[in-house]
């Protein structure tokens, strides 16, 4: 194992090569396994000329282990949904009790704008009347 840094790079192509090639014959065993495990499941159900025949004991405690499996690994996601869906009905009616809580701080702001208009309005009618006042004395 003498190998050059360069007869290093050029020899790891074909490992990698290798490995991919290994790696996808393990996926496509991993296939053909799974898809002969399912069409064992479904052969005396689908061969069956009698809908209503037993499973074997054997295929049926199969059957019963794959169900709760799904029913395990479904139990925890449905129980995870409802949580989220409690979380956002809470945070609905949270954003709905603030947008009610924005809309009166908004008005309360608009009627207090009108009142500071009203005022500013009356004040300036009162200088003006002021003014005239004091320019009609200054005249007389």
């Amino acid at each position: 194992m003498n190998a050059t840094p360069s007869e290093k790079a050029e020899s790891s192509a074909p490992e990698a090569d290798t490995n991919l090639a290994a790696v996808s014959e393990v996926e496509a065993g991993i296939r053909d396994f799974v898809r002969n495990d399912i069409a064992y499941l479904r052969r005396p159900a689908a061969g069956a000329p009698n809908a209503d025949a037993k499973l074997e004991p054997s295929t049926e405690a199969t059957v019963n282990n794959v169900n709760s499996l799904i029913q395990r690994v479904a139990g925890t996601s449905l129980a995870e949904i409802e949580n989220l869906i409690g979380e956002l009905e809470s945070l609905r009616d949270l954003l709905h009790a603030e947008g009610q809580r924005v809309q009166r701080e908004i008005s309360g702001y608009a009627q207090l704008s009108q009142a500071a208009m009203k005022s500013t309005r009356m004040i300036a009618d009162n200088v003006t009347q002021w003014k005239r006042a004091a320019d009609g004395l200054r005249n007389s």
